[in-house]
This record gives structure tokens, sequence and C-alpha cells, in this order.
């Protein structure tokens, strides 16, 4: 016969696999979101902007909810070891995915300035960047619901594949800007796009921080010496 502790514990485990399919279900509409953001640009779609724009209110919403999920578990199971870092990543990893939203509604804002102009230039690197980008952030959410530490160790690799390609997007449209005064505002636009997609793979790079954390208990935040030695 199962005791009232069973239940308990059953039920917690329960509401700790209900958290982690609730955050991979914003992941990915966050996910969707970079990818329209970068998408609706190189397509002139304006309707596939106002997507991004009217589903920002459901990842907010679900920020929301994994939010109060996550400190009700705390408060009313007070866990420990590996629960306990678990719920603290998926507080952290809950804010970084509401962030990305909102980093893809910034690309979005500008996309439909830019797409309503002509064209500074071909648009080959930032629809990459956004690839990069949005691997990052599949791939941490991966690592986080295999526990995986190695995979993890990839995405913060990766980040500085994207810095590097910000700077060449950034020398380029500098470049434009100095030759002819009348694209500033379009560069301007383009550089925004591009520093937003930096920062989306800035928050995937601490999901997967968060990830070692929870599998393996180290903290590398701040530590470019650490990362230099993960491979």
């Amino acid at each position: 016969m199962t005791t009232g502790k069973g239940r308990a514990v059953r039920h917690f485990i329960e509401e700790l696999h209900d958290l982690q399919n609730k955050l991979l279900e914003m992941g990915g509409l966050v996910e969707a979101a970079i990818h329209r953001s970068v998408l609706c640009l190189v397509d002139r779609d304006e309707a596939m902007a106002q997507e991004v724009l009217q589903n920002e209110a459901r990842i907010n919403q679900m920020e929301i909810e994994n939010d109060d999920a996550s400190v009700r578990l705390l408060a009313l199971h007070q866990p420990m070891a590996s629960d306990l870092r678990f719920l603290t990543a998926a507080i952290k990893i809950n804010t970084d995915l509401e962030r990305m939203g909102d980093l893809a509604v910034n690309i979005v804002e500008r996309s439909l300035s830019l797409m309503r102009q002509e064209p500074v230039k071909p648009l080959i690197d930032i629809p990459e960047m956004a690839r990069m980008a949005e691997s990052m952030v599949h791939r941490s959410l991966d690592a986080f619901v295999r526990r995986d530490g190695e995979l993890a160790r990839e995405v913060l690799l990766s980040d500085d594949a994207v810095d590097d390609l910000l700077g060449a997007i950034w020398e380029e449209l500098v470049a434009f800007m100095e030759r002819d005064p009348a694209t500033v505002s379009r560069s301007v636009d383009l550089l925004l796009v591009a520093r937003n997609l930096e920062r989306i793979a800035d928050h995937a790079t601490n999901i997967a921080e968060d990830v070692l954390f929870l599998v393996q208990g180290i903290d590398v935040r701040h530590h470019a010496e650490a990362r230099g030695n993960l491979m």
C-alpha cells in the first residue's frame, strides 16, 4: 500500500516533470519567434511579423505560470540536492526564455521598418547569425532535458562564432555608412537586428551554464578561463 509520504513524493516528481514540459513548450514558442523575426525581414512578410508580436503575450503568460509553479514547489516541498538545483535552474531558464522572446520582438520592430525600404545589402550574414542563435537555443534546451553536460559545453563554445559574426557585420555596415550617409538609418536598424541576435545567443549560453550547474554542480558564469578548459 502506498503511504501518504510516497504519494507526496510521486506527486512532487510529476510536478517537476510538468514544469520541465512547460519550459520546453515555452522554448518552442521562443524558437519560432526568433526564426520568424528574421524570416519576415528576409521575405518582407509583414503578416509574419505581426504573428511574432501577437504571440509575445503567450510567452509572457507562460513565464508567469512557470515562475509561480517553481516558487510554489520550492515553498511546499523544500527540495534538496538535485531537485533544488533543478528548480533553481528552471527559474533562471524561464527568465532567459522570456527575455529572448522580448529580443525577437525587438528584431521584428526593426524588420518592419527595414522591409519598407530598399535593402542596404544582401541579407546573408544576418540569417546565418539567426540560424546559429536558434541552434544554440535548441541545443541548450535539449541539454537541459537530457541532463547532457557535454552538449551544454558545445553551446558555450558556439558563442564565440556568433560574437565574431557580429563583429564582421558591424565593420561592414560602418563602412557602408561612412561611404553613403543615406544608408545610416537602415544600417543602424540592421546593426540592432544583429545585436539582438547576439544577445539571444548570450541567453542560450546562460541556459547552458545552468545545465552545467544542474548536472555537475559547477558554476562557470563569468569565468572565461573555465570556458577555455571546456574541451
